[in-house]
């Protein structure tokens, strides 16, 4: 009897896997562990939850990543860039700080993103998400990072309450507010902290630095009377795993819109990681395959307390930098951070939370991408522009405004790219002008085409008697198409003009033979198969526009 393998969407990275793969995906596990969990555990703080919350991040949705997943070295837990748009949303839906059951809201909002990834996988939506301008992309970045270093500031001077979720100019007031207040044994950690890690990343950047500073300033409290000068510890960890649990179904309406806009910026980060890292010896990235990986992660993750998840840069870079060879890399880390929550749980809670705020503070700063922005201002203002729009808004407006605001502008400018006409002269033949579509006609841009196909043919340097349309783009076919070339037919018919039809595919062609006006097209000659071999004959005005579709 034949074995019947496993379906292909199925750990399609661990397909082949070979024996001499398991060392480098263990050290890469191993390395990328040690960056991703003290990072998630810091990320949970930007939204104001317990850090066990970011430790659960980096076990059910990365596991899940690793069996679905098509990246053979992305790492996904949650970013700098979700957690704070997971902030907003529990802070603009009224559920977080002060909630009766702030861990049922969270888990709410990671089932939303799910799900909504998953029906985004139904649709096959893929490729229409990564329409989502870079220009746009990058405006959020700026807005978060922004937000996200100055809400740190007062914790890295020893204030405790956390504004990032708050938006830009709340935590700014915050910054003065805390001023009054300072504790200087904190602000020496803090900048120590802050020391350690940039110096990791810029001269040592094999060393874990997230690790180095979590762990020497848990053994500076310990060996230091750190905690009765002022400095906060973060609230104590409880050892074990995560227990699963149902999402708080009384907050279902209100994260929706932010659960949309994680959704969006899960996928495009996760998107562009996955790409990002690819070895060109790697199968190419399926945009649908990733949203139903990261859609599982997140339903699965939400009833085991996990934040949203995506693909981290950071993370990933240092899982593929080590050997990564598959998504055994990833099970390595989970494997770990299970071990961390076994048994570190009580060293943990001797983390200061200026660490972790420096973490944070560090890792967004990162995303303030100034020079690439002054770049883009010289290369398309266009693009500049719509960044800047974008990150204004998310500092004034709010993170989940800028992602609404940033998605309409892309969706405007691909509509008015598509809307462009797209028409060239493939040729004349005395009174016969070839014109070719570069792009196929559909409802929103068969007006603007067909008015300068008209202009075209009506070019008073030229005598025209035939037009041949070149139609190889047309793959679809729908009645609004039709219509719009009927009508097209007619004003050339008014203007003693004959239209004839080229290289329609197979399937167009099949639609437009159930109506009357394209099957007389056909018995009177004016389709052909091809637009460089099309003869048209005499000119007969009087036959063109003659028919109705049906």
């Amino acid at each position: 009897m034949a074995v019947r393998s496993r379906p292909a969407w199925v750990a399609p990275t661990l397909a082949g896997y070979r024996r001499a793969w398991l060392a480098p995906d263990l050290l890469a596990g191993l390395s990328a562990g040690a960056v991703v969990i003290p990072q998630a555990m810091a990320y949970a703080t930007i939204a104001d939850l317990p850090v066990a919350v970011g430790l659960y991040t980096c076990m059910v949705p990365m596991l899940v990543y690793a069996l679905l997943g098509g990246s053979r070295a992305m790492s996904v837990s949650t970013t700098s860039t979700i957690a704070t748009l997971t902030a907003t949303t529990l802070v603009s839906a009224g559920v977080a700080t002060g909630a009766a059951d702030p861990v049922g809201s969270l888990m709410t909002l990671t089932l939303l993103v799910g799900v909504i990834l998953v029906l985004a996988r139904l649709c096959r939506l893929g490729s229409l998400v990564e329409n989502i301008s870079s220009a746009t992309v990058l405006g959020l970045k700026i807005g978060v990072g922004a937000t996200v270093a100055v809400g740190q500031l007062p914790k890295l001077l020893g204030e405790t309450f956390n504004f990032s979720g708050h938006g830009f100019v709340r935590s700014l007031l915050a910054v003065g507010e805390a001023a009054g207040s300072v504790n200087w044994p904190t602000v020496a950690l803090s900048l120590g902290a802050i020391a350690v890690l940039a110096g990791c990343k810029r001269f040592a950047p094999r060393v874990p630095g997230p690790l180095v500073v979590v762990v020497g300033s848990i053994a500076l409290v310990w060996l230091t009377p750190l905690a009765t000068a002022g400095v906060e510890l973060i609230d104590p960890v409880s050892g074990g795993l995560p227990v699963p649990g149902v999402p708080d179904a009384s907050h279902l309406a209100a994260p929706v819109p932010g659960a949309l806009a994680i959704a969006v910026m899960s996928f495009l980060e996760s998107a562009a990681v996955a790409r990002g890292i690819r070895q060109a010896r790697e199968p190419q990235i399926d945009s649908d395959q990733e949203l139903l990986a990261a859609g599982a992660a997140n339903v699965a993750g939400a009833f085991f307390s996990a934040m949203p998840a995506a693909g981290g840069f950071s993370q990933s870079a240092v899982n593929q930098s080590a050997g990564a060879r598959t998504q055994v890399s990833t099970l390595v880390t989970v494997a770990l951070a299970v071990l961390v929550a076994l048994v570190l749980g009580p060293v943990l809670s001797l983390l200061p939370q200026a660490a972790l705020a420096a973490l944070v503070f560090v890792a967004v700063l990162g995303l303030i991408n100034i020079s690439e922005l002054v770049r883009w201002a010289r290369l398309s203002p266009v693009d500049f522009w719509v960044a800047v729009a974008v990150a204004v808004i998310g500092l004034t407006a709010g993170l989940l405004a800028a992602v609404a605001v940033g998605v309409g502008v892309t969706l405007v400018l691909v509509l008015r790219e598509l809307n462009t006409p797209h028409v060239s002269v493939a040729g004349r033949d005395g009174e016969c002008v070839r014109v070719h579509l570069d792009l196929g006609l559909y409802t929103a841009n068969a007006m603007t085409n067909t008015r300068a196909i008209i202009e075209l043919a009506s070019d008073p340097e030229h005598a025209t008697r035939a037009v041949v349309l070149g139609l190889d783009r047309q793959i679809v076919m729908t009645i609004t198409v039709l219509e719009a070339l009927q009508d097209l037919d007619r004003e050339l018919a008014q203007r003693g003009i004959v239209l004839h039809l080229a290289a329609l595919p197979i399937a167009a062609t099949a639609v437009a033979e159930r109506t009357p006006w394209f099957g007389a097209l056909v018995a009177q000659g004016r389709v052909h198969r091809a637009l460089d071999r099309a003869e048209p004959g005499p000119a007969r005005s009087g036959d063109a526009g003659a028919h109705s579709p049906g």
